[in-house]
């Protein structure tokens, strides 16, 4: 099978949405790259557990009629995007990494993170490998085998979320949910040269409660820094599922990030009432304030976008 042209699959997110907004790519056409990439490279660095291309390209195709209207549902409609195989996902079985846990069940729930990702437009690729209840640094298990380190096979991506971060560094998918207890997101990121964040714990809203407690928060991982804060404008919406979800986030949440500029989201009516007054009025300062600053996002993430990534697995293999 020949290479995908690697262009399409390697934007940003945020370019993505520009280019969806002025009618230059599709989230269908943008959603076929990206499958046919995770076909060509998935088989050598085992980054997914599921990939779903049906429910993806169904996915993209209504992205792209709510483009095509010029009415997007949300900050990242028609983006791809995966989740970690330790996060809930309505329809797809999440088994940890671990031959212990029965997918011949019921999978009719979706976390935080998840819903809030599919309510906001986000295409879903499938879930990407972990260890075994994400337990150690390196990504491997019974159940899903080996995953690998795109920039030399022969090394490891690192873990707990080493599926996640082999999946960004080769371009399958744009935003990738991670999970960090004692550095899942973090040593990956470094691994494979992206960029991954573990945000404040209750930051971003999880349920169930992982095992590892306080210690074990949800966060991006992606190419540029600015997909992080796009990403995170939508991971952060609060929720009443868990008493662990922050009440008030922060502004910064709070900022849709676009290649050129930062503006409210037409989402954002201010803080919940119930935040602490002086907390709200802080929280409206910082937004005004942050729209009159259009050079900000343009600086953000630019030495991740020139990096030369790999432009496949099969190149870099022993």
């Amino acid at each position: 099978m020949p290479e995908p042209t690697p262009d399409i699959t390697r934007l940003p997110a945020t370019e993505l949405l520009r280019r969806y907004q002025d009618k230059s790519l599709s989230p269908v056409e943008v959603t076929q790259a990206v499958l046919d990439r995770i076909e060509h490279d998935n088989p050598v660095v085992n980054a997914f557990c599921i990939v779903d291309p049906k429910q993806a390209l169904a996915s993209a195709r209504g992205s792209e009629s709510r483009w095509a209207k010029g009415a997007p549902c949300g900050l990242v409609d028609g983006v791809p995007t995966t989740i970690k195989d330790v996060v809930l996902t309505k329809g797809w079985p999440t088994l940890r990494g671990s031959r212990t846990t029965d997918p011949h069940q019921s999978w009719e729930e979706d976390a935080p993170c998840t819903a809030r990702l599919r309510e906001q437009g986000a295409v879903l690729l499938g879930k990407t490998t972990t260890p075994e209840f994400g337990w150690k640094g390196i990504t491997d298990s019974a159940l899903t085998g080996i995953t690998r380190n795109p920039w030399n096979t022969g090394r490891t991506p690192a873990g707990s979320s080493g599926g996640a971060a082999a999946a960004a560094a080769l371009g399958l998918g744009a935003l990738h949910i991670g999970t960090d207890g004692g550095g899942s997101i973090r040593m990956p990121a470094a691994f494979t040269g992206v960029f991954g964040h573990k945000p404040t714990f209750g930051r971003v809203p999880a349920w169930p409660s992982s095992a590892f407690g306080t210690l074990a928060h949800i966060g991006p991982i992606v190419r540029t820094v600015g997909d992080a804060a796009l990403m995170l404008n939508v991971l952060t919406q609060p929720q009443d599922l868990t008493m662990v979800s922050l009440v008030c986030a922060s502004p910064i949440a709070r900022i849709w990030v676009t290649p050129m500029s930062i503006r409210k989201s037409p989402r954002w009516s201010g803080p919940p009432s119930t935040c602490s007054p002086a907390l709200a009025r802080r929280s409206k300062r910082w937004t005004r304030a942050s729209a009159t600053q259009p050079k900000y996002s343009n600086a953000i993430g630019t030495q991740a976008q020139r990096r030369q990534w790999p432009s496949s697995a099969k190149t870099n293999k022993r």
